[in-house]
């Protein structure tokens, strides 16, 4: 199964090793775990290397116990020249009990180089019509 380009989805049980003291998803991790979306949603766009360049915002909107599923969607909400704005959303479930979205977040990626200098993100494949 593809994925359209710009889009990711990702799926992660949430284990002890990433809980906090309340046994519920460290923020920590959960900030990593959207970063990952982020920098995977931003990169199949692109197609070459991206590099995160700030988190403009983020919201932990419940506590996802344990034992969830958390199921991370992010897509491109901008594209400039070379930056991509990133949106992420988090959704956390459990057999029996209904989904929930947990987290969201905005992140700004950098299209980059060999160098690790920004590249231009080549949009002649995004929109087939006008190419």
């Amino acid at each position: 199964m593809t994925t359209p380009a710009g889009t990711t989805e990702l799926r992660e049980l949430v284990l002890p090793l990433q809980a906090n003291h309340h046994n519920t998803l460290f923020a920590g991790q959960g900030l990593q775990l959207m970063a990952k979306a982020a920098f995977l949603a931003a990169r199949g766009l692109a197609q070459k290397e991206v590099v995160m360049a700030s988190v403009t915002h983020v919201d932990f909107l419940s506590p996802v116990p344990v034992g969830y599923q958390l199921i991370l969607r992010g897509w491109i909400s901008r594209i400039g020249r070379s930056s991509m704005t990133v949106c992420v959303t988090g959704i956390a479930d459990k057999p029996g009990i209904p989904a929930e979205e947990v987290l969201k977040g905005v992140f700004e990626m950098v299209a980059v180089d060999a160098s690790g200098r920004p590249a231009p993100i080549d949009r002649s494949y995004l929109d087939k019509e006008t190419a």
